[in-house]
């Protein structure tokens, strides 16, 4: 360790914060610095981020220290780095205090020849990122160095400090500046764009390919340079070895966001589905070599069990036998009724191994299966496999010897290893094995007496915001059966009844297929695709409405082009007076593609959801032009010419016009639009 980073270095003197014993520093930037501490109340230690005194008279650094803290705020997660406590320092300074990540991050590690763990951490990013982007948070810095480990070596996602959060606008970011790191950055937000959640699935993508190969697919000299590989070089091919994963690389880095992964379940549904890879054939010889290894790891119980079944199956034998040798010694050997009671101890022993494990020890080896039930906890062997695992012997001890000194303390690392592994299943869509969980962690918890464990009260509050992200998740979707399934699960969780109650009013709020939204324009309406569904505008944006835009965003008027007439643009007509008498709930023409989508993002900023023009797909489900109501036209998402032209839907009241791409910049006096909302 360097003598500036000690505690007692009088050249970086530590902070004074209340509470708190800084040990040392452990990382630093340019807005803040990251102190180890020790939290005296709670003897745990933390890591405090304190912002620079330098940095406090920068308005930007200060605003984006404070967004960090309200973002990570909002945020609950098992792979979001959380939040204890948000405080000043003697001097002034504002500071947050986090969970101390003992384990290094992503960067340190090399991952290329262990394929089952950098699918595990996808899995766990991808759930965070699907978890925040739900709740309106881009991270926009996904890198290797903001994934860290915790003391249980498990993946957390860090480091908010430039995240977009819904509704703040650019107000922390300034318009036209690439901020993140460009080794991972999104060729649009490397230009500055607008950018939505698809460039952290972007950056997910990157930092795949980094950890599968152990280096950067881009790499250049400078940062410039690496913005526009990003932005224009092909993406590289992965090696033979790895090229069952070039798919999932190709669309998570494509150029164009519209041609990535739709969101973060999308892209973790995907990953289930890139291929294992070449494996070696498991040979007969292998199988043996395997089941020999766990039969001598089987403790000294365990045999007891085995001798049991063993004697059972060769008791059940004989007794299918035709007289003669099997009948003597049926008779003379073993009575009828003990072949009976082996068979019932062998069944008990099958469906209970813990059972046998009980009766295979008396109290006096009780602190045997402790200080197995310590190895396995090491060994994560939580609940398997059978006969060598923690639960079946605490369960077994508490039966045994339930005032055993240890057994409380194992208990509780137990239910906290099971709660982790609980709310991760959530998260996964496990549900069956979340519930085996839950039905383990209530008897574990009987059978120990450790009820008010403080391992449940955090597994009842990590399991509620799992769930609810799920719930919200399917409301944006507008899946109600897929909600419904959370509440079920919710039930086999012993939520807190306030909490299920609360959890079950969002899911019944979610609204059918069929129904009209309240809030939305033109009658935004439920619309089913598939086994899925989405909102679109039951008819065009009308004149009032797009009105309302015009006026508080001071956005200029296009000029109107008759669609019949490809040199023809009418100079004196637009929007408000398009040539023809239009009442205000008539839709509204003379707008550009441009002015469509802008209206878009000015509703998506209003209303706190992401409104888009639909797909010629998407389009063919519109609702038909009620009789009397002048047709438009509708532009569409769908492009030609490098999106340079968009192409509209439907016949207008210019009847017999041919369909074909427009202009983006110019207004028709028959095209009008309507939107789509997006989860």
């Amino acid at each position: 360790m360097p003598d500036r980073y000690r505690p007692n270095d009088t050249r970086t003197p530590l902070p004074d914060i209340a509470g708190y014993r800084l040990l040392r520093l452990i990382a630093e930037g340019g807005m803040s610095t990251v102190y180890l501490a020790r939290q005296e109340a709670l003897g745990r230690e933390v890591a405090i981020k304190v912002m620079r005194p330098e940095a406090l008279a920068d308005e930007v650094s200060r605003r984006r220290f404070e967004n960090e803290a309200r973002t990570i705020g909002r945020l609950d997660h098992p792979h979001i780095v959380g939040i204890h406590q948000i405080g000043r320092t003697g001097d002034d300074r504002p500071f947050f205090v986090m969970p101390y990540m003992p384990r290094g991050h992503l960067g340190e590690r090399d991952l290329r020849d262990d394929p089952t763990r950098i699918r595990d951490i996808l899995r766990a990013l991808l759930s965070a990122l699907a978890y925040a982007h739900a709740r309106g948070v881009i991270h926009r810095d996904v890198k290797a160095e903001n994934v860290l480990f915790d003391e249980a070596d498990r993946p957390l996602l860090a480091d908010f400090g430039i995240a977009l959060r819904r509704g703040y606008g650019s107000r922390v970011t300034s318009a036209g500046l690439a901020l993140g790191s460009t080794a991972y950055m999104a060729p649009e937000q490397a230009r500055g764009e607008e950018v939505d959640m698809r460039a952290d699935l972007y950056a997910v993508g990157v930092l795949t390919w980094e950890m599968l190969t152990g280096h950067l697919p881009f790499e250049a000299q400078d940062a410039l340079s690496m913005a526009v590989m990003h932005a224009q070089d092909p993406i590289p091919r992965l090696p033979p070895a790895l090229r069952h994963w070039q798919k999932f690389i190709d669309r998570a880095m494509a150029k164009y966001p519209l041609k990535r992964f739709h969101d973060a379940n999308d892209m973790r549904q995907a990953l289930e589905h890139v291929p294992r890879g070449t494996q070696r054939a498991f040979s007969p010889r292998d199988a043996t070599v395997a089941g020999l290894t766990r039969i001598r790891r089987l403790p000294v119980a365990a045999w007891v069990a085995l001798t049991l079944i063993v004697a059972a199956g060769a008791g059940m034998a004989l007794r299918q036998m035709d007289g003669g040798p099997a009948e003597f010694f049926r008779a003379a050997t073993v009575p009828q009724e003990t072949v009976v009671a082996q068979e019932e101890n062998a069944r008990q022993a099958f469906e209970h191994p813990e059972s046998a494990l009980l009766r295979a020890a008396p109290t006096s080896e009780a602190s045997v299966l402790i200080e197995n039930a310590k190895r396995q906890l090491r060994e994560r062997r939580l609940v398997a496999p059978a006969g060598d695992n923690a639960y079946d012997g605490l369960l077994a001890v508490a039966a045994a010897t339930p005032d055993h000194l240890e057994l409380p303390d194992l208990s509780g690392r137990l239910l906290a290893a099971l709660g982790t592994q609980a709310v991760q299943a959530i998260t996964d869509r496990q549900d069956d094995l979340a519930r085996r969980h839950f039905e383990r962690i209530a008897r574990l918890a009987d059978a120990t007496g450790q009820q008010a464990h403080p391992a449940l009260a955090n597994l009842r509050r990590q399991a509620i915001a799992a769930l609810s992200a799920r719930a919200d998740a399917a409301a944006l979707r507008f899946e109600r059966e897929t909600a419904h399934a959370t509440l079920v699960l919710a039930e086999s969780a012993a939520l807190d009844p306030s909490a299920y109650a609360a959890l079950k009013r969002r899911v019944d709020a979610i609204p059918r297929v069929g129904d009209t939204l309240s809030g939305d324009p033109a009658q935004m309406t439920v619309v089913r695709d598939g086994d899925g569904a989405y909102a679109m505008t039951r008819r065009p944006i009308s004149r009032s409405e797009y009105g309302r835009f015009a006026e508080a965003s001071g956005r200029s008027v296009t000029l109107c082009r008759e669609r019949a007439s490809v040199l023809r643009v009418l100079s004196h007509r637009d929007w408000t007076s398009p040539g023809f008498e239009q009442a205000d709930g008539d839709p509204v023409v003379c707008v550009s593609w441009d002015d469509a989508s802008a209206y878009a993002r000015w509703l998506s900023e209003r209303n706190g959801h992401r409104y888009r023009l639909p797909t010629a797909t998407e389009a063919d489900a519109a609702a038909p032009v009620q009789a009397g109501e002048r047709a438009v036209a509708e532009w569409l998402l769908d492009c030609d010419n490098g999106c340079e032209r968009r192409r509209v839907r439907g016949d207008s009241w210019r009847r017999g016009e041919q369909e074909r791409a427009r202009d983006v910049n110019r207004g028709y006096d028959d095209v009008g639009f309507r939107l789509i909302r997006e989860p």
